[in-house]
């Protein structure tokens, strides 16, 4: 048991090194802008199927049957694409963050193994399993969160303000699925 009493725990919280990252809110910006623009144009597209939907509406009874039939064919073909649209702009919103993200996270993991060796933590374990979970670590002593050494080793100075336990994620926002 005397070695199981010298090894070393210590925690990171994910999130709130993230929300503490300049590279972290460029991400947010640039995830934020791409997102505006999907929504952008999905509410033209919505805004198009209105558009023809009521036409439809107020001229379906004057219409003949062939046109009627081509109108009723045109307005399910833009709610195909409308959906397909929300489903790949999600789609593609998530594989962007993770893009965006991989390096950020990449370099806090050096950091975080750095840290580590450099202070003899055997186990090193992230507090947090992501924006909206309940935290894996459910107790330890606050000086095995190892998370503002991580962060001076990024050469970020923790703020004050910000308590060392775990900030709520906040900084990424959630695709929509």
């Amino acid at each position: 048991t005397s070695q199981v009493n010298a090894q070393k725990f210590g925690y990171i919280s994910l999130d709130y090194i993230l929300n503490q990252l300049p590279e972290a809110k460029q991400v947010e910006t640039e995830l934020k802008t791409t997102q505006t623009q999907y929504e952008n144009l999905l509410q033209a597209k919505v805004k198009d199927f209105q558009t023809k939907l009521a036409d439809y509406e107020k001229n379906a009874a004057t219409m003949n049957e062939v046109i009627r039939a081509d109108r009723e064919k045109e307005l399910q073909g833009l709610q195909s694409q409308i959906e397909e649209f929300r489903q790949s702009s999600a789609t593609s919103l998530q594989k962007k963050q993770a893009q965006l993200l991989q390096p950020l996270l990449k370099k806090i993991e050096d950091n975080m193994h750095a840290v580590a060796k450099e202070n003899a933590y055997l186990w090193v374990f992230n507090y947090d399993a992501g924006q909206g979970t309940s935290p894996i670590v459910l107790h330890a002593p606050d000086d095995a969160n190892i998370s503002d050494l991580v962060l001076k080793k990024m050469g970020v100075t923790p703020k004050p303000a910000t308590p060392a336990a775990p900030a709520p994620a906040a900084t990424t926002p959630a695709p929509k699925k």
